[in-house]
């Protein structure tokens, strides 16, 4: 199957084509046309298996084929991050260049100057707002947000969000918007029982997809060391002293356990930095730019970019502290 095949939009198709994509990945092939349809939908699938474009193609679709004005807020993507907010942004701007839709991320830790811009797409600037659910509550409680005429909520990355704790973040959000003639989308890596229960209070006769649910990933040399707290820097330290490794990320559990295990890289003559939920919004990014761009050779993260980051060609990674669940 080809995306031509998915009866797309033309503007759409040409994104995709600059961007050279030609056939759809089997969540996308079976999400599309669902959410074409106007249907309720909660797909589980696993990371990296192209859940992000099975819900923006079909809404930049939908936005393109009604020739959306703007004015008012066409879409609502929730995401549990900002690192995964400014991505779906980024995709956003890439699929739909030659659409007429808009869009603008919403989220913590930006200046007056970044406020003012929200506020303003929020106010009816942009078709599609993506962002985490503290700031969209900051915004949806001062009452300017033009979601009357919202069409589609969409949370990205649910399992993570509940285990974030939004499970109260989310219904106060789905309380400012409206009720009838709204569809609601939910993409999720995992299924427990809380998911189920979300879904419940949230979605009118969805369809179920599922496709690949979580498992170790394919051609990927796994390892596991059990070693006390005490030990784990030293043996860091030792996996790295005889390895090449161009491109590694260590994940912690602790922005403690981030800083402490920075700065012993350091001071191994390692090239490292830390990205963590404490630094500025805009440092994050320049960290996580400089990884992808391999001018960084060691991320030292917190779980805040464990899910659903695109980062290619990465070498080795190290879980520093027991992964909470198989998706991270």
């Amino acid at each position: 199957m080809t995306f031509k095949e998915l009866n797309l939009h033309q503007d759409v198709l040409e994104g995709l084509d600059a961007m050279g994509f030609e056939k759809p990945t089997p969540i996308q092939a079976q999400a599309i046309p669902v959410v074409v349809d106007n249907k309720d939908l909660i797909a589980v699938a696993q990371t990296g298996t192209g859940k992000t474009a099975a819900f923006l193609l079909p809404v930049l679709h939908k936005i393109s084929e009604q020739l959306t004005p703007e004015g008012e807020i066409n879409t609502l993507i929730i995401s549990p991050t900002r690192e995964l907010a400014v991505q779906i942004d980024q995709q956003l701007e890439g699929l739909g260049y030659f659409t007429i839709a808009t869009s603008m991320p919403v989220y913590g830790g930006g200046d007056g100057d970044g406020f003012s811009r929200e506020k303003k797409a929020l106010e009816g600037g942009a078709h599609i707002i993506v962002g985490t659910p503290g700031k969209l509550i900051s915004h949806l409680n001062l009452g300017y947000a033009k979601t009357e005429n919202l069409k589609h909520l969409i949370l990205d990355e649910a399992d993570r969000m509940l285990d974030m704790g939004f499970y109260d973040d989310i219904m106060k959000i789905i309380g400012h918007l409206p009720k009838e003639g709204r569809q609601t989308l939910m993409f999720s890596a995992t299924m427990p029982p809380k998911i189920r229960k979300l879904a419940k209070d949230i979605l009118k006769e969805p369809e179920e997809i599922s496709i690949a649910i979580s498992k170790p990933a394919e051609k990927v040399v796994q390892a596991a060391f059990m070693a006390y707290d005490g030990q784990k820097i030293e043996l860091v330290k030792y996996l790295l002293r005889d390895n090449d490794v161009p491109s590694l990320i260590i994940y912690a559990s602790t922005i403690v356990n981030v800083k402490q295990l920075t700065r012993e890289l350091q001071d191994e003559g390692l090239n490292a930095k830390p990205i963590s939920s404490d630094l500025e919004q805009s440092d994050r990014e320049a960290i996580l730019n400089e990884f992808k761009s391999k001018k960084l050779q060691i991320l030292v993260a917190t779980d805040v970019i464990s899910r659903g980051i695109d980062i290619d060609n990465i070498d080795m990674v190290i879980n520093y502290d027991v992964p909470n669940d198989p998706e991270d």
